[in-house]
């Protein structure tokens, strides 16, 4: 297990949509680039996506940073795609996986990726999506596959075997990165580095908690009697 974050291989992506917490996570030297989502950027009141983004490109120059497409149709996908990586040499722009008629998007991958243009492939789930991806990519354009390993653990299953199988996939794939996505705690970070993932992108609860890395445990339960005791002195609890 990692002792410190200074251990870990993993390059650590900072997810969230809030510019404060953007641009404290930004100047931490351990993260190594930011992304966000539409879903995130709407749970923190952004009404204007391209003002926002170009705020949040006005001080974070120097890592690299993905931004989502939002249209449905495959045209629409592409023009935007275009837009957005035009404001900047550190944008990746994220394509989902399908489109909400489950309809592959290879073929936007594919033409966007032939222009050059640095990909985020998000919201995969399945060796399949993966390897259908993969054909698609170009090699020599640096690209991102996000799969959201937290949204499969949430269905039951690891999603070890379903990241070691995405990982061969892509390792002849030049310049493509696998990103652990959604992880629920910071376990998953260490689980991800075990394997040898490139990325992983977290929120900044999970990030938080870094520092508990290889804590004893003996002191963290004393803190954890602390605080239950502080907490019911507080409330002024009585029987």
């Amino acid at each position: 297990m990692a002792l410190s974050v200074e251990d870990l291989k993993i390059k650590i992506f900072a997810d969230g949509a809030d510019l404060n917490g953007m641009l404290e996570m930004y100047s931490k030297p351990y993260i190594k680039g930011l992304t966000t989502n539409p879903t995130l950027m709407r749970k923190a009141g952004i009404s204007d996506y391209k003002e926002f983004a170009k705020e949040v490109l006005s001080e974070i120059k120097e890592k690299s940073i993905s931004f989502e497409v939002f249209s449905d149709n495959f045209d629409e996908m592409c023009g935007q795609a275009l837009e957005i990586a035009s404001w900047g040499e550190n944008v990746y722009v994220k394509i989902p996986v399908t489109n909400t008629e489950g309809v592959s998007t290879s073929s936007v991958i594919e033409y966007l990726t032939q222009q050059n243009v640095k990909i985020n492939v998000t919201a995969l789930m399945t060796v399949e999506q993966v390897r259908s991806v993969a054909k698609v990519l170009r090699p020599d354009v640096p690209s991102y596959v996000s799969v959201f390993a937290g949204r499969i653990a949430d269905t039951g299953r690891s999603p070890v075997p379903i990241m070691e199988a995405a990982l061969k996939i892509l390792q002849d794939v030049g310049k493509a990165e696998l990103i652990w996505a959604s992880p629920r705690e910071l376990l998953n970070i260490i689980e991800a580095d075990s394997i040898g993932c490139d990325i992983i992108t977290a929120t900044t609860d999970i990030l938080n908690k870094l520092p508990l890395l290889d804590m004893n445990l003996d002191q963290y339960s004393l803190e954890t009697v602390k605080m239950f005791r502080m907490d019911s002195v507080k409330a002024g609890y009585q029987l």
